[in-house]
């Protein structure tokens, strides 16, 4: 069942593009002031649906699924006993809580625990690809592709709890709403701490693209890899006193030797795109493209300060970016900035590559 799964999901995806032909899965819709192109909800739903089942049904040998169902059954299953538990909680409290709520309601059956979860990333990720990204159907292919779904909604669970209710904020973010944008930060930081590390990228990424304050991120980026050593220095001091003390000691005991390269370049062609094609982008002036190259710079920059470090914390990290560059920038840049002609071969050429590294990816970490 867990290999076949990696498989069908593909099938999937080939039969919703021809289903698509047929069916009018589109509709008008009023999107910061412009009139964008939208999917329909239903249709948006409809293509999500295997990943939901995907993420419900996991085994316990897929990441830290076993660890999620493990701490699950310890949590308390009556109301009377959350306060004890909450009061012993030292960090991420708001996620414990949350689940400790629904085993109070729902019960013990940690799969209706993992559908109500995947439930919600998955509507905060459909939400944000619907309204912003171009082309739909490619954001959630490359979702899939870039094996996102698999590193996030059947791994890192809790931080991808916090990562979409970031999203949540996207509009107030792009419109330089600070104050619901940080509280919404905030509140997902109780979630996983490491959201925090939103409020200082969206304040990087608003604004024109490769503003100065992308060049910044650029620079400083160059200089943690050509001083890697007092970059992990500084670091290890900095998350001194916080939940993750002894993370530089930890990955350099693990023998972490950092991000795949491979990975990193996936995730750097957006911004690379954009550096090619930032007069397109400067012409077309679209505030939701402008904040999503910038984004995308932000991801390069991580990814690469990762491939020198560490790719299971430091790597953790983009996330918070790379969900704008991949499934809402690249789709515009392939449309925008190529012809016609070479749009449609840069688009067959990049699935073609996606599915070579989704492939690579899956087997080796044993799922096909």
């Amino acid at each position: 069942m867990l290999r076949s799964s990696y498989f069908l999901v593909l099938l999937w995806f080939v039969f919703i593009a021809l289903f698509s032909q047929f069916v009018e899965v589109t509709e008008k819709k009023e999107i910061l002031g412009k009139e964008r192109t939208v999917v329909t909800w239903w249709f948006a739903i409809l293509v999500f649906l295997p990943l939901i089942f995907m993420a419900t049904n996991r085994q316990g040998k897929v990441g830290d699924t076993m660890q999620y169902i493990r701490t699950y059954e310890s949590m308390p299953s009556g109301f009377s006993a959350i306060s004890k538990y909450y009061s012993g909680l030292t960090k991420d409290k708001g996620f414990y809580l949350t689940a400790s709520i629904i085993k109070c309601i729902f019960g013990s059956d940690y799969k209706i625990y993992f559908f109500l979860i995947a439930s919600f990333q998955a509507f905060c990720l459909i939400r944000t690809y619907r309204r912003y990204s171009s082309e739909y159907f490619t954001a959630i292919l490359l979702f899939v592709l870039s094996t996102d779904f698999v590193s996030w909604m059947q791994n890192g669970t809790r931080q991808f709890v916090a990562v979409s209710i970031c999203l949540l904020a996207t509009q107030w973010m792009i419109e330089k709403k600070y104050i619901p944008a940080v509280i919404t930060i905030f509140i997902a930081s109780r979630f996983h701490g490491t959201a925090l590390l939103m409020i200082p990228i969206f304040l990087v990424c608003v604004g024109k693209p490769w503003n100065a304050r992308t060049l910044l991120v650029l620079a400083a980026t160059l200089l943690a890899i050509a001083f890697v050593s007092q970059f992990t220095t500084w670091l290890d001091i900095a998350l001194d006193d916080t939940q993750y003390t002894n993370v530089v000691t930890d990955w350099q005991s693990w023998n972490d030797d950092g991000t795949n390269p491979t990975r990193v370049l996936i995730y750097s062609i957006p911004a690379i795109f954009s550096f090619i094609g930032l007069r397109y982008i400067r012409e077309e002036d679209d505030i939701i493209i402008n904040f999503c190259t910038n984004m995308s710079i932000v991801t390069t920059g991580l990814y690469l300060v990762s491939m020198v470090t560490s790719g299971i914390f430091i790597g953790r990290l983009p996330i918070y970016a790379s969900l704008y560059s991949n499934g809402i920038l690249l789709p515009w840049e392939i449309e925008h900035i190529f012809n016609k002609t070479s749009a449609q071969t840069v688009r067959i050429t990049m699935i073609v590559f996606y599915a070579v590294f989704y492939i690579y990816q899956i087997n080796r970490w044993g799922y096909f």
